[in-house]
């Protein structure tokens, strides 16, 4: 059985899930380099945009032979 997780995430959450500190979390969220949907006054990073993202930019490249 997998674990369901929630489609959004505080930016905290993020940083933690990325391996990065608060600040760098928050820095990046305002550079627009996270995933972000803010609700109110609060901004929160959206889980499957991130991963995605994560997903390609990790995508090894392949040479044609």
């Amino acid at each position: 059985m997998t674990e369901h997780q929630p489609a959004l995430m505080t930016i905290p959450e993020a940083a933690k899930f990325l391996g990065l500190s608060r600040a760098s979390a928050y820095r990046y969220a305002n550079a627009g380099q996270l995933p972000t949907k803010r609700y109110g006054r609060r901004v929160y990073v959206v889980r499957a945009l991130l991963t995605e993202s994560l997903t390609l930019n990790d995508a090894p490249e392949v040479e044609a032979a």
